[in-house]
């Protein structure tokens, strides 16, 4: 598998390195506790798929759609961030086997350089951890109080309070940040920054992504497409709710094409402004060094 990708804009056309192809954004310094900065990443299929479903309707990740280099990018993403934004349905999966542990960074050979990366730009190790939820119904994996990250728990305000005592029992703060039992991106957002948290990385699926980006939240957007039509009957796309209209037209910074995988089929890493009328720095932060 290359370690190389081309890049086909903004031009000029360039043939850079995989490694550090995220990281020379520096997310993490776009974003203040007043207006922290959020961005989220997703994985499709060229006919939109990010997910399949059993019979039974839970969804799964088909091995195909994965590659090593879409998650090395994936993890340079994390780098970047104050914290990870997740939710309960993430967590469950976790617990019963269906999903792999994507909330630390470094602990595997070939990524321990991002450990080292994020403390020279004088961040924590390991990022802090929120977990959305109405249900306030999961378990944590022992992995984030072995690693000593910070975990928040968020929700709405008409959220289960014998569950929301069970958690600050637990010694975690329970942050409410929907007006129902559902997790607002705006509030969300507020509440975060007022915590110093500057940079925020959404890995919890369609519908964070969704209240972020009506709630006018997210700044990026990045997205690998790999080059293949995957089928399939049952399925989850990156927006499965209402038309967004005018809120859902989003500017190209910048893509990337990576030839080698999966399987020398190819793929497109990218990037996305999500805010293109009304973003002072739309532009900035967009090209990379060539070393």
């Amino acid at each position: 598998m290359s370690q190389w990708v081309n890049r086909l804009y903004p031009p000029p056309f360039e043939t850079l390195p995989l490694h550090g192809l995220y990281l020379n954004l520096r997310l993490h310094e776009l974003g203040t506790p007043r207006q922290p900065f959020v961005y989220a990443n997703f994985l499709s299929s060229l006919d939109g798929r990010i997910a399949l479903e059993k019979p039974n309707g839970d969804a799964y990740l088909p091995k195909r759609l994965t590659t090593a280099n879409d998650f090395r990018l994936f993890l340079e993403l994390e780098a970047q961030a104050d914290c990870l934004i997740t939710h309960g349905g993430y967590l469950r999966s976790l617990h019963s086997g269906k999903l792999g542990n994507i909330l630390q960074i470094g602990l595997r050979e070939e990524s321990a350089d991002l450990v080292q990366w994020r403390v020279e730009q004088g961040l924590n190790p390991q990022p802090t951890i929120v977990v959305a939820s109405a249900s306030l119904n999961f378990t944590l994996p022992d992995s984030i109080r072995e690693q000593g990250q910070t975990c928040l728990i968020a929700t709405g305000q008409n959220a289960d309070p014998a569950k929301v005592d069970e958690w600050r029992q637990q010694g975690h703060e329970v942050i409410f940040a929907g007006k129902d039992r559902w997790v607002e991106g705006g509030p969300l957002v507020d509440a975060l920054g007022e915590r110093g948290l500057r940079s925020l990385y959404l890995i919890a699926g369609p519908d964070m992504l969704e209240t972020m980006l009506r709630d006018g939240k997210l700044g990026r957007l990045f997205q690998t497409i790999t080059h293949q039509l995957m089928g399939g009957h049952a399925f989850r796309t990156i927006s499965p709710g209402a038309e967004y209209g005018p809120v859902g037209h989003l500017k190209l910074l910048s893509l990337y094409y990576d030839p080698s995988s999966p399987d020398n089929s190819g793929q497109w890493f990218a990037q996305f402004d999500a805010k293109p009328h009304f973003s002072e720095n739309s532009h900035q932060n967009v090209y990379f060094p060539s070393s």
